[in-house]
């Protein structure tokens, strides 16, 4: 897998913060934080050379600003290495599920209020396949999956997102926050979102 520079472009160097919120570098929107959901489901698709892959995550509890402070200290001290660690350590506040690949426990998910309905954001460490290494040692150093759903309260057909299965955080020369990543941004269609009562079993979609 051939790394993918610039793909996503953040604010100048004001804080770990602006970067979760911005993952599509929108400013000027104020952070927030909610209480739990009581578990929610978001599903979507992805179509890869003809073949649809389905993605699920089930959001427990909504991050808290204590959770996004951590964070911002260890990416302030150790860049995208110590985010990776930090994130490893974070009680898990959702789970995500993907056909046909690894599933794991996500650590950080932040929901903010947009004029059209909602926008959450997650990010995590991501578990590396055992046969990574061998095809492709250097998508190693690509430790985060981080992925957005944008949500319409009026029009579910408007719903979209995008995920990145394997990306890490840098900032370049001019001080600018970006995503570098390790294959191609998975732009997401399909997007349903449901409350679930506590113990319902979850379908995660057809094996494709």
């Amino acid at each position: 897998m051939r790394p993918l520079t610039n793909v996503i472009r953040c604010a100048r160097k004001t804080g770990f913060s602006i970067l979760l919120l911005a993952g599509t570098c929108t400013m000027g929107t104020a952070l927030g934080f909610a209480a739990s959901p009581n578990s929610e489901t978001i599903q979507a698709t992805y179509t890869q050379a003809g073949k649809t892959i389905g993605i699920t995550l089930i959001i427990y509890n909504y991050s808290t600003p204590s959770d996004l402070q951590v964070l911002s200290r260890a990416f302030e001290e150790g860049q995208d290495r110590a985010l990776a660690t930090a994130l490893s350590k974070t009680k898990a506040v959702g789970h995500c599920s993907i056909t046909g690949a690894l599933s794991y426990d996500v650590a950080f998910i932040q929901m903010d209020v947009t004029p059209t309905g909602r926008q959450i954001t997650f990010v995590t460490s991501r578990p590396h396949p055992l046969n990574e290494a061998g095809a492709d040692a250097q998508s190693q150093s690509f430790d985060l999956a981080v992925g957005q759903f944008d949500l319409n309260d009026t029009d579910s057909t408007k719903n979209k997102g995008f995920f990145y299965p394997a990306s890490k955080l840098v900032i370049d020369k001019q001080g600018v926050f970006r995503y570098d990543l390790s294959g191609n941004p998975w732009s997401l269609v399909n997007v349903l979102d449901s409350k679930t009562a506590p113990g319902e079993t979850l379908a995660l979609g057809p094996e494709n």
